[in-house]
């Protein structure tokens, strides 16, 4: 979604504690059943809806087809009692309000809450239990707000590192983005909450996003694009889809009848609702009704009665097609308990110190250690150290529909103080390099703080430290920076709050590199911690990093991104992220899946049949540690389907003390070795025996076997 209102742009912005869900101001709609025959809880929803559309006037299904409130999303941010929006119901049949929050990996933006470390840094954790946690605190923060929808999680893929919402995302892989999805869509849905995907599909620049087509095909939109959705749908069952503001292959995504009715309600047997981004994504009122739109948000444009009822005077739809929009939508708030159930109330009594804690070890556990030359790090208590940068006396967030205005906020410089002792640290902001490097060269160490600056609505112009954003050029030169401090201090450690892939031209120069993307509002603490070795960063890039600008996917060619004429084209197909990288045999600064440990860890013993693939995990090191293995099958190539070098298959995490094994499985099913056949229109198996790899990154492989 966007972030302000302009045009009608509207923003998207819009473990749980089980009384949360039954509290409430209000009786529930159905506590007096008399005259309601809907509200027989014996019937199944689907009847149950079908019974209350019967009902309704003509006048009222029109009216409950798009929202009614523009003020809620202008100020949710700042003001609790406003939310992303609000679906008003029908007192005389009892259908209730319908309240519609933004909430995905970042937390809850509805007034001060626990903000969240961004999904960057949730998918760097290679963890989906460290996913239902950071979905327990949405959870219990959206419904102590008396929401019944949050809007998320966000599982667009990157396709480019310039993109300006990357850091809402989990990644580059559909593998890793969907087991991430899942994860979290199971523990919202299980608190009683619905989860709503996004942004369905192929949603994947900023820029031109009201309007470009994203021309792709079959395959690539199978394997790659849909893959998270169609696994928040097949497994995760998650109760609501939002369509996007982009065209796919020449059809607005809230009107392309191909995909919303045709993939997701027929093949994939999605029986919940479709809702509309914020604003602009219904791009007309019978092709959206046609495909299956259900609900347009904040408040109907193609949606309002007049319009509608156009349409049926003209015959472009009927009372039927209407009807089947509003038997979707209620059908999940009759599965969801919103008839039989009070309407939570907004009382703000979430376990704000819980879930500050929780937010804290997330964060530590996204961490990622690039570079750690000589021993670095951890430091030593006691070490005089020198903070540098602007970003270190900051609270940086992504800014959007996803940002969530903290509690409560620990900056880096604040977190190392705390840990090190006022005495141990000395600051510089940065602003003149010549006294940052005076700085510099009297301490021990030196850390560099730096940042970029992304948000929704823009994509970034460049991927250095330098050029900043039109929404923020406060930070300067930090790749100058950088320079000099590391010119004044053979110890130099650069720490890294971005919200994607960035260029690291200055990293022969420094000792040590720490990627902690935008960390929430404890991470300087978490910061802190990792620094001084008090825990093991828990972190791998969800994101190759480029060398350069030109080696990144999507690039160098205009057509490719940002498009020309309206129309972006995919023209990399498959090979997207770690995939483009193999396949054109270009190095990466540092590879998906790369991440450091304050130990050391050997894989051995593998074992690899059609079902899974077996290895042990020893910590060979002195400290404990966090291990996170990666599976990756290698295709054969089918004619007409030529398959990357590698692809993500598994993953795990396993926390083991010094000289600690644990044997591992990455089970495997018969969609591990498939392709989507454009010719068949079908998944179908790849010819031949496949490679498998363990390692510690795409790029690290320890163990081959094979596969026949």
């Amino acid at each position: 979604m966007a972030t302000g209102l302009t045009s009608l742009a509207f923003s998207d912005t819009g473990a749980s504690r089980p009384a949360s869900l039954t509290a409430g101001t209000s009786a529930a709609p159905c506590a007096t059943p008399k005259g309601r025959p809907w509200c027989d809880t014996s019937l199944p929803p689907g009847t149950r809806a079908k019974l209350v559309v019967k009902a309704l006037t003509g006048d009222e299904k029109l009216a409950l087809l798009a929202g009614d409130d523009l003020v809620g999303p202008l100020r949710a941010t700042d003001d609790a009692r406003f939310r992303a929006g609000t679906v008003h119901g029908v007192a005389r049949l009892g259908i209730p309000d319908l309240y519609l929050v933004d909430a995905g990996s970042m937390g809850v933006k509805q007034g001060p809450n626990t903000a969240l470390a961004a999904g960057l840094s949730l998918a760097a954790t290679f963890d989906t239990a460290a996913a239902g946690r950071a979905a327990g605190v949405v959870a219990d923060e959206a419904a102590h707000r008396g929401n019944d929808v949050v809007l998320g999680p966000a599982v667009d893929i990157v396709r480019t590192p310039k993109g300006g919402r990357t850091f809402e995302s989990y990644g580059e892989d559909p593998l890793l983005a969907s087991r991430m999805g899942v994860a979290w869509i199971r523990t919202v849905q299980k608190a009683g909450l619905l989860a709503e995907v996004k942004h369905f599909p192929a949603n994947n620049q900023e820029e031109n996003r009201y309007a470009v087509n994203a021309v792709i095909d079959q395959r690539t939109l199978r394997e790659i694009y849909l893959a998270p959705f169609e696994a928040a749908v097949r497994q995760g069952k998650v109760a609501s889809v939002m369509c996007g503001y982009n065209l796919v292959n020449g059809r607005p995504s809230c009107s392309g009848k191909t995909l919303l009715d045709g993939v997701l309600r027929k093949q994939w047997g999605f029986d919940g609702m479709v809702v509309s981004d914020w604003g602009l994504a219904a791009k007309d009122t019978e092709g959206s009704i046609k495909a299956g739109l259900d609900l347009e948000m904040p408040v109907g444009v193609r949606y309002t009665p007049p319009a509608l009822a156009s349409a049926l005077t003209s015959g472009k739809i009927t009372w039927a097609d209407i009807d089947a929009r509003l038997q979707a939508r209620l059908r999940v708030m009759f599965a969801y308990g919103m008839f039989d159930k009070p309407k939570r109330a907004n009382d703000g009594e979430a376990g704000y110190t819980r879930n500050a804690a929780t937010a804290q070890d997330l964060a530590e556990q996204g961490i990622t250690l690039l570079k750690n030359t000589g021993g670095v790090l951890p430091l030593n208590t006691g070490t005089k150290v020198a903070v540098i940068g602007r970003a270190a006396d900051q609270f940086r967030s992504g800014i959007g529909s996803m940002y969530v205005k903290p509690t409560s906020t620990t900056t880096p410089l604040q977190g190392i103080i705390a840990r090190a002792g006022a005495g141990n640290v000395t600051y510089n902001d940065g602003s003149d390099p010549q006294a940052a490097a005076d700085t510099a060269r009297a301490a021990q160490v030196a850390v560099v703080v730096a940042a970029d600056a992304r948000a929704e609505d823009a994509d970034v112009t460049c991927l250095t430290l330098k050029c900043g954003t039109a929404k923020d050029q406060t930070l300067g030169d930090q790749d100058a920076l950088i320079d000099a401090v590391a010119a004044a201090n053979p110890n130099t450690v650069v720490v890294l709050q971005t919200g994607g892939p960035v260029l690291t031209p200055w990293a022969a120069k420094t000792k040590g590199i720490v990627e902690t993307w935008y960390a929430g509002q404890r991470g300087g603490a978490a910061i802190a911690r990792v620094l001084y070795g008090d825990t093991d960063p828990g972190g791998r890039l969800p994101v190759s990093f480029p060398a350069t600008e030109g080696d990144a996917p999507a690039s160098g060619d205009p057509a490719h991104y940002p498009g020309t004429g309206g129309k972006v084209t995919y023209a990399e197909g498959v090979n997207i992220g770690y995939r483009h990288y193999d396949t054109r045999k270009i190095t990466p600064a540092f590879p998906f899946g790369h991440g450091l440990s304050y130990t050391t860890f050997k894989l051995t013993g593998l074992k690899a049949t059609r079902t899974a693939v077996t290895v042990t995990v020893t910590n060979t090191g002195k400290r404990r540690g966090l291990a996170v293995p990666q599976l990756y099958l290698g295709l054969r190539a089918a004619p007409g389907a030529a398959q990357p070098p590698k692809q993500l298959k598994g993953f795990t995490k396993a926390g083991l003390a010094p000289g600690q094994s644990v044997k591992v499985t990455f089970p495997l099913d018969a969609r591990a070795f498939a392709y989507w056949d454009q010719r068949t229109r079908a998944w179908k198996r790849a010819p031949g025996c496949a490679k498998a790899m363990v390692g510690t990154s795409s790029r690290t492989i320890d163990l081959t076997g094979t596969i026949c």
